[in-house]
């Protein structure tokens, strides 16, 4: 019988233990077809991301595509799409990988309801992770709150191979459903903000893309050199499969299938094994998609509500706070759709720390404009940095963004790139322009607050809270 596979955040064909279930179903009586569907409908609000998210996501579509040799469907409404195709091609099984950050969670589960309403049969099958959220646990059952012994854990469990796609299977397009890989009219997201949008169709993406993005990875040494060199925002030391990982282009026992125990490679390792954790801690928490893992801290005081904190964000979000290495992180985020991590962590903690808003509006922006979002990661990764979630040392840790930037781009070149007002300054003065003659520093803002005094302020509110 003829099967549909739903692909939604693994866009793959390797590794891939849901879509060869879906293979094998449809063999049972020779039909031996796959309609390979995926649909906007999946993403929440997608018309509001940002071009970029909308057009990397398009580029991940294609490349799937030219996989499946021009045979994917794209659906305007997944379920209604499914139900359609399924009723003319009397299909009764409809084939999807797990699911589980909170959203995807609750719209699986109506998704559910409706397609058994309709007669067909859900089939949920792996992951897109080594191991699955929910099965690392402590010895008495509970799930882990920090990350050290969970990664103990995570290694204890282990997980399979790699599993090849199976042969044999005929993926077929539905012609009176698809509606095409045409770029949508992008929304004015954030007035102000100047996006290429000619460049938005170079972007690259897809499963032969992530492989090789890996095998570059290693051939330039960047893997041997992980455990320093993923730190520096100056160099390009990261692997760059965040992208791949966040679309399941790449599954990540396929990486970690191909590495040794050098101490580059146990360190990627470990930070595949973050990823994992924070789904895990989601998974067990679902609310913390939005709010705080630790409740106290949404009673701290915050400027969300005030004029200043909404001026303040603003200038945050542009790339405008007279801090450089600040400045330059949110400008690579507006013109690349992606940030260095060491760069994500020093412009989260400024603005929690410096500016005292909320971990939720800096989420929310990423939400918008990283082309690698992940509802866990960044989630989580906002409440790690911001104080309030899974940390061994949590709140009084309050970046420097000067002294981050002199550590972590140490000649200024990541400043520069980033910065044009400020491309002509020679070496680590880049990070400290106010020390510089006005003339040198024409057109970039003053510093929109103290840093020493800020920190100072960040802790005066943690006491609040703990008082009582």
């Amino acid at each position: 019988m003829a099967t549909i596979f739903w692909f939604r955040r693994d866009l793959r064909l390797q590794d891939h233990p849901a879509l060869n279930q879906a293979i094998v179903a449809s063999k049972l009586d020779e039909d031996g077809r796959v309609f390979a569907v995926v649909s906007a409908g999946d993403y929440q609000d997608a018309r509001e991301l940002s071009p970029l998210r909308q057009e990397s996501l398009l580029a991940s579509w294609r490349s799937l595509n030219e996989d499946l040799g021009d045979c994917l469907t794209v659906l305007n409404d997944p379920i209604e799409g499914i139900i359609e195709l399924a009723k003319r091609e009397q299909i009764h099984q409809v084939h999807v990988s797990a699911a589980f950050d909170t959203n995807s969670v609750s719209f699986m589960k109506h998704s559910r309801s409706a397609l058994e309403a309709a007669g067909l049969s859900l089939v949920v099958g792996g992951s897109n992770y080594a191991v699955p959220p929910g099965k690392v646990r402590k010895p008495d059952g509970t799930p882990y709150r920090v990350y050290t012994p969970f990664y103990k854990g995570w290694l204890a469990v282990g997980w399979q191979p790699p599993v090849q796609l199976l042969a044999g299977a005929i993926f077929t397009r539905d012609t009176k459903l698809h509606i095409g890989f045409e770029s949508p009219s992008y929304p004015a997201v954030f007035s102000g903000v100047e996006t290429d949008f000619t460049a938005l169709s170079n972007l690259k993406a897809g499963e032969s893309f992530a492989l090789r993005t890996f095998k570059r990875f290693i051939d330039r040494g960047a893997l041997d050199a992980y455990q320093d060199g993923r730190n520096m925002a100056d160099r390009g030391g990261t692997s760059h499969l965040s992208h791949a990982l966040a679309h399941g282009e790449i599954h990540p026992r396929t990486l970690l299938s191909q590495l040794g125990d050098t101490p580059g490679e146990v360190v990627f390792g470990k930070e595949l094994a973050w990823r994992e954790f924070y789904a895990d801690v989601l998974w067990h928490n679902p609310t913390s998609l939005t709010e705080y893992l630790e409740p106290r801290f949404g009673n701290m005081r915050y400027d969300d509500d005030t004029e200043i904190g909404r001026q303040r964000l603003q200038a945050w979000k542009n790339g405008q706070t007279g801090f450089p290495m600040v400045d330059a992180g949110m400008r690579q985020l507006l013109r690349d759709g992606w940030v260095h991590n060491r760069v994500r962590m020093i412009v989260a903690s400024f603005l929690v720390k410096d500016l005292h808003l909320e971990w939720q509006r800096g989420a929310e922006w990423f939400e918008t404009w990283l082309t690698d979002f992940d509802p866990a990661s960044n989630s989580q990764g906002w409440q790690w940095t911001a104080g309030c979630g899974t940390d061994a040392s949590p709140y009084y840790r309050v970046f420097n963004p000067i002294l981050q930037g002199l550590k972590f781009d140490p000649n200024g070149d990541y400043v520069r790139k980033y910065i044009p007002e400020l491309a002509h300054i020679d070496g680590a003065a880049v990070h400290e322009p106010w020390l510089l003659p006005k003339e040198l520093t024409s057109g970039y803002p003053v510093q929109i607050v103290d840093h020493s005094v800020e920190r100072d302020e960040s802790l005066a509110r943690l006491a609040e809270i703990k008082v009582g």
